[in-house]
């Protein structure tokens, strides 16, 4: 488990923005039944997540489609609720960190480590982008 003072601001810097943070197993439950676009994000403490992740989910919600529910549960730490997240999103592999967009509960698209991992953030950003084109 990652101190607290190390995951504090790395979560704010989603919460601030909009995101719920999702704590408990019954949280994202919840959140998976709202109907309408649901992005997921899987926050971590890795430098890709720093780079690229966090600040390419960012950089794609300034267009004019965007999802109409923002959440996020942080790995290493969230642990139920990550673990709860995963279970929605096989059968990807667990992946951190990882952004889904989910319609109506049901998986549309996803980004793992690998798409993340090496990429700059406005690659990401436009990568969602392109699918908030398609399904929102």
């Amino acid at each position: 488990m990652y101190p607290e003072e190390i995951v504090m601001p790395l979560k704010h810097e989603l919460t601030s923005n909009g995101f719920e943070e999702l704590t408990t197993k019954e949280m994202v439950d919840e959140a998976m039944k709202r109907s309408g676009t649901t992005l997921v994000m899987i926050n971590s403490v890795c430098g890709c997540a720093a780079r690229a992740a966090r600040p390419g989910v960012l950089l794609s919600l300034e267009g004019n489609k965007v999802p109409d529910h923002l959440v996020t549960v942080f790995a290493g730490f969230d642990f139920e609720s990550t673990e709860r997240v995963r279970e929605f999103l096989q059968p990807f592999p667990p992946s951190s960190p990882s952004v889904a967009l989910f319609k109506d509960g049901e998986l549309v698209h996803m980004l793992e480590r690998y798409h993340i991992e090496g990429h700059r953030a406005e690659a990401i950003a436009d990568n969602l982008k392109q699918a908030y084109q398609e399904f929102v």
